[in-house]
């Protein structure tokens, strides 16, 4: 894949009248859709434009969405803020990328050791978690709907090889989420920088670790050719969850069909990008590992570390945010089920087909 093709960010920011309004013609609604990430990224990019293909086709062209990607309107971590000032009327991205508002939102993409993308998706749908999501989402005047998932992660991409704990100590890693929080309590410096910036700090030596998200991606944009070593899976983000975010005025100027629409479409988007992850990241693997790639597993120390700051970490914020406890306890009730019922009936049949 050529990773210039989509790696381009804007200069600027659109100024804000210009994303607001929608144009509506003849019965016809076109509204801009800011994506926190390139368009035209395998997986996490193509999975918006997708949903705005589905959304005009379902519609006869009645409402339709102008895609635009990182920084080419607002910047990749500002989606929702555009959106929630009505900057906007609608964006897609990870929610995580807006947890300085709340740190539960956290939850509805991914933590450490949590769920797995069916499990996340089980949660939401079934578990009460597209409830409490609502609710939280509301209260910034938001209305989120799930439109997929990346699956299980690469842990990152280094420099040098890890042999414990003690070679995190100093270490500076682009890393998302509450998987930074976690790994700073092991030394480590931990950055949040937009996709586009990844490559260029990691061949600058400005960081000496980069996770992004799994073989497929981390394929496309380059990683390989800065280092061989790849520790996997990722512990700190067992899989990021994908919303489309509308301002909740946007939302209640469309008619039922259209909200009905826009909800099917994102639920056969979010089908369509979790194939497409299990498929291109196998083979992207493959195609790593006849290049030279090594996937190497964290050592037993560094994972129980890992889980122990996670343990601090969790009852941090659950002690200083009603929202997180309350997600939490709608997420972990859940997690204890899935984790028993995955150690009966899947693993078991992982083990028994290698």
């Amino acid at each position: 894949m050529d990773r210039r093709r989509f790696l381009k960010t804007g200069a600027g920011v659109t100024a804000a009248g210009a994303l607001a309004s929608p144009a509506i013609a003849q019965g016809k609604i076109t509204w801009n859709l800011p994506t926190a990430f390139p368009k035209n990224a395998p997986g996490v990019g193509t999975n918006v434009q997708n949903f705005a293909a589905r959304v005009a086709a379902m519609s006869d062209g009645r409402l339709s969405f102008t895609v635009y990607g990182a920084g080419e309107l607002v910047p990749p971590f500002g989606v929702e803020d555009a959106v929630q000032a009505g900057n906007a009327p609608v964006g897609h991205g990870p929610t995580y990328y807006a947890a300085g508002k709340n740190p539960a939102l956290h939850w509805f993409t991914g933590v450490p050791f949590g769920m797995t993308s069916n499990e996340h998706f089980a949660w939401l749908r079934w578990g009460g978690g597209q409830e409490i999501w609502d609710e939280i989402y509301a209260q910034r005047g938001l209305k989120p709907i799930y439109s997929g998932n990346s699956n299980t992660q690469s842990g990152g991409w280094f420099k040098s090889e890890i042999g414990s704990v003690a070679d995190l100590s100093g270490l500076n890693m682009r890393v998302a989420g509450l998987g930074g929080e976690i790994y700073r309590k092991l030394g480590v410096n931990a950055v949040l920088m937009p996709p586009p910036e990844i490559f260029q700090a990691l061949q600058s030596g400005a960081i000496d670790a980069a996770e992004w998200v799994g073989p497929m991606l981390d394929q496309a944009f380059g990683l390989q050719k800065l280092t061989d070593i790849c520790y996997v899976p990722a512990f700190n983000e067992p899989g990021a969850g994908l919303a489309v975010v509308f301002n909740q005025d946007a939302w209640a100027e469309l008619s039922p069909d259209l909200q009905a629409i826009c909800e099917s479409a994102a639920l056969t988007a979010a089908l369509e990008v979790q194939a497409q992850f299990d498929y291109f990241n196998a083979r992207a693997m493959a195609d790593l590992k006849t290049q030279g790639v090594r996937f190497l597993p964290f050592p037993d120390d560094v994972i129980a570390a890992l889980r122990t700051a996670w343990g601090e970490v969790q009852d941090e914020l659950t002690a200083a945010n009603p929202d997180v406890a309350k997600v939490r306890e709608s997420y972990d009730a859940y997690l204890a089920e899935a984790r028993d019922y995955a150690g009966a009936m899947t693993l078991p049949l992982l083990a028994g087909r290698v």
